[in-house]
């Protein structure tokens, strides 16, 4: 079953295996996550167009830095190696990463990882309390 499982999933994308224990937290952090990431290059299109971008360019722009981001760190790079490349001393990306760490996204990330993570455990239980 896993060698099929892992065959069907591998075709769309890399596949990882993890104790069935920790189902509840790969729902949490990849089954949500998208979502997640959709909010966040929703937020940063917003940003663009109030800055002045219109909304398709904003969209398009914010869209494919996450991917570029996504890529490079799937191809090895470690995420605090990306901020160190593109962050330079006194420059405009470590102004804005202090911001968002002062705004507590990294916190606020966490958080809903877990309460994610908590609900599918509630689910899974029987105890649904409604979506």
């Amino acid at each position: 079953d896993l060698v099929i499982a892992e065959e069907v999933f591998s075709s769309v994308g890399r596949t990882v295996v993890v104790p069935e224990g920790l189902m509840d937290a790969v729902t949490g952090l990849s089954g949500s996550g998208p979502a997640y990431v959709a909010l966040f290059i929703e937020a940063l299109a917003d940003a663009g167009v109030r800055e002045g971008l219109d909304r398709e360019t904003a969209l398009l722009l914010s869209a494919q830095t996450v991917l570029g981001a996504a890529r490079m760190i799937l191809e090895g790079l470690s995420p605090s190696g990306l901020k160190e490349m593109v962050a330079s001393p006194g420059g405009t990306t470590i102004e804005g990463l202090s911001v968002l760490e002062g705004a507590g996204v990294r916190g606020a990330v966490m958080e809903a990882v877990h309460a994610a993570t908590r609900r599918s455990k509630e689910l899974g239980d029987g105890k649904d309390k409604g979506g």
